[in-house]
C-alpha cells in the first residue's frame, strides 16, 4: 500500500505539490495522470525515497518513505522516463552489475537474471552491447533490470513513451502479466487509452492536487453521467430548440452537422421525460443517448481544457444559460 497525506514540495517559488493526497491499494494497476508540470515525477520520486516532501508524510508497504531509503528499495522497482544507457556494456553485464546492488545468492541470481531477460525477449541477444537496443529494447532491458530483486512494487514513469505499435503492445502486456502475478503496480502515462484498458485504479492530479481518484470503472461511470446527451434530428431543428429551451435542466446546447449535443442536469427519469416531450411535441427524433465517456474527456475537463476543445469540435454553440 502507498499512501501520501497532504504532501507538499516547494522549488524555489514554484510549488510542485500543493497538499497532494492519494492512496495506492495492495494490489492494484493505479494510472497516474495529469498534465505536464502537475508534479507527477515528483510524487513518483518520492515513493521510490528519492525526493522527501517538505510537508505531509508518504508512507509505502507500512513504512515512512523518508526513514529507511535503503529497506524502501528493497521493495520498490523504478523504471524511470529515460531509462539511462551504458554503451560500453553488454546486456549481460548490465544485469550483473544491477544485481550486485542486491544481496542474492549467486545461483539465483543468475536464474533469476536469464528469466526475466527471456521474459523481456532479449535472452538471445544478451552478449550484445547495450547500444545495439533501439528505444523499445532499452525500456524492455530497464524494466528487466528494476525486477531483479523481485519487489512488491512496481513503479513505471512514461514506459511506452517513444515505442511503435508493437514493442507498446509487447511491453503492455509484460505489465499486465506482472500485475497478475499480484505485484502493485504505478504508471504514470500520457496514453490515457492504455490506462483505462490496463489500470484498475487511476488518479488525476493537477497543480499539484489530486483531482480525482478511484476505481476505473468508477470513475468512467461519472464520466458517461456529465457527458452530454446527443439527440439526432430528421428535419428542422427549430422546435427541438423550443422544446428544449423550456426545460430548465438543460444547460447549454452544442449543434455538430445534424445532431444536438446538449448539457443535461437531470436524472435519467428526467431524460425520459425530455425525450417523451420531445417526441409529443412531433420532433422528429431519429437518436437519443449519452455520450459515451472516456478517460480523455474527463482528462480535458479536469484539468480546464474542456471548453477549448469544444469550440475547436462542434460547429456552432447557443448557450441556454441567459434564455
Amino acid at each position: 500500500m502507498i499512501t501520501l497525506d497532504n504532501v507538499k514540495k516547494t522549488y524555489g517559488h514554484v510549488n510542485a505539490l500543493d497538499g497532494l493526497t492519494m492512496h495506492i491499494e495492495d494490489g492494484a494497476m493505479y494510472g497516474f495522470v495529469g498534465p505536464n508540470g502537475a508534479g507527477k515525477s515528483t510524487a513518483i520520486q518520492m515513493m521510490c525515497g528519492l525526493e522527501f516532501p517538505d510537508e505531509g508524510i508518504v508512507m509505502v508497504d507500512d513504512m515512512e518513505a523518508g526513514s529507511n531509503v535503503r529497506r524502501l528499495k528493497k521493495r520498490i522497482g523504478y523504471v524511470p522516463d529515460d531509462t539511462g544507457s551504458y554503451p560500453n556494456l553488454r546486456i549481460i553485464e548490465y544485469m550483473n552489475f544491477f544485481a550486485d546492488c542486491y544481496d542474492g545468492q549467486e545461483t539465483k541470481t543468475k536464474r533469476r537474471i536469464q528469466m526475466l531477460l527471456n521474459m523481456v525477449g532479449l535472452q538471445e541477444r544478451q552478449n550484445q552491447f547495450m547500444d545495439s537496443l533501439n528505444r523499445g529494447g532499452q525500456q524492455k532491458l530497464s524494466l528487466a533490470r528494476a525486477l531483479i530483486h523481485d519487489p512488491k512494487i512496481l513503479i513505471l514513469d512514461e514506459p511506452t513513451e517513444g515505442l511503435d505499435i508493437n514493442t507498446r503492445f509487447e511491453f503492455r502486456q509484460i505489465i499486465a502479466n506482472l500485475a497478475d502475478s499480484g505485484k502493485t503496480i504505478v504508471i504514470s502515462s500520457h496514453v490515457l487509452n492504455e490506462i483505462s484498458e490496463l489500470c484498475t485504479d487511476i488518479g488525476i492530479i493537477d497543480q499539484g492536487k489530486m483531482v480525482m481518484e478511484g476505481k476505473i470503472e468508477d470513475v468512467l461511470d461519472q464520466v458517461n453521467a456529465s457527458n452530454p446527451i446527443i439527440i439526432s434530428i430528421a428535419g428542422n431543428m427549430s422546435s427541438a430548440l423550443q422544446t428544449l429551451r423550456s426545460d430548465k435542466q438543460v444547460r447549454s446546447v452544442s449543434i455538430r452537422n445534424k445532431d444536438l449535443l446538449i448539457s443535461y442536469s437531470g436524472t435519467e427519469k428526467d431524460e425520459s421525460n425530455l425525450l417523451k416531450k420531445l417526441v409529443e411535441g412531433g420532433v422528429p427524433v431519429r437518436g437519443f443517448h449519452r455520450e459515451k465517456g472516456n478517460l480523455e474527456s474527463l482528462f480535458l475537463q479536469l484539468t480546464g481544457a474542456r471548453e477549448e476543445r469544444r469550440v475547436t469540435y462542434y460547429e456552432a454553440e447557443s448557450d441556454f444559460s441567459e434564455g
